[in-house]
């Protein structure tokens, strides 16, 4: 910090505003206080500019919003191809897991663009290959890709949100109301509570299990 002469006041520098700037101030801002916080008018505050500004450095809102996707997913490590594609395969899309563990707005951001960056392409490039030199056909890779899914990326598209399970009484009582209606969900709904045995959910254990299990079935594909 420069020291501030007598009657002067003592200011840090600001630093220089750039497209790569303002793209990490909107994944910082979106990390800390949710997708929904991140406006034009909030990141300029936060990057204390005028809002008019950030234009220079992107185009509009969408522009914003593809380039924090592009963003997130360059920060993905890229495993080497080669034969051995089980094994890279799987650390490719555990590596891809752990940024958006960090980055718990980016899913249902990718999910809502359609102008992706130049990392989406590039990250694909690695997993296509992958498949490729580990022996998959061009037929078997595109299959592949479709059974993958969203896994590809290292989340998973579940069809419910069990991130806030009811406590063991509601889901109780929830059993009890459907018991004769709907049974197997009753069951279900029981069996997910502590007293039931399953308990709640393990995200990284679920997306574990549905991943050995889908690379061990394109494996016998493969074959």
């Amino acid at each position: 910090m420069k020291i501030a002469a007598v009657g002067e006041v003592a200011t840090e520098p600001r630093q220089l505003l750039t497209r790569h700037r303002v793209v990490e101030a909107a994944v910082e801002l979106a990390d800390r206080d949710g997708l929904e916080a991140v406006s034009m008018r909030r990141l300029a505050d936060v990057l204390d500019v005028e809002a008019m500004s950030l234009y220079t450095h992107v185009r509009s809102k969408d522009d914003l919003l593809d380039a924090m996707v592009d963003a997130v997913i360059t920060e993905i490590p890229l495993q080497a191809v080669g034969p051995d594609w089980r094994p890279r395969l799987r650390r490719q899309l555990l590596d891809a897991r752990t940024v958006f563990q960090e980055h718990r707005w980016a899913p249902a951001l990718i999910e809502s663009r359609h102008a992706p960056g130049p990392a989406t392409p590039a990250y694909f490039n690695t997993v296509i290959g992958l498949l490729r030199d580990g022996g998959f056909s061009l037929e078997q890779t595109h299959h592949a890709l479709h059974v993958l899914g969203s896994r590809a990326l290292g989340f998973a598209q579940d069809p419910w949100d069990d991130s806030d399970p009811l406590p063991d009484e509601a889901a109780k009582l929830l059993a009890e109301q459907v018991r004769d209606t709907l049974p197997y969900v009753a069951e279900m709904a029981v069996a997910g509570t502590h007293d039931g045995g399953l308990g709640g959910c393990d995200t990284d254990a679920e997306f574990l299990f549905a991943l050995d299990f889908i690379l061990d079935g394109l494996e016998r594909f493969r074959r």
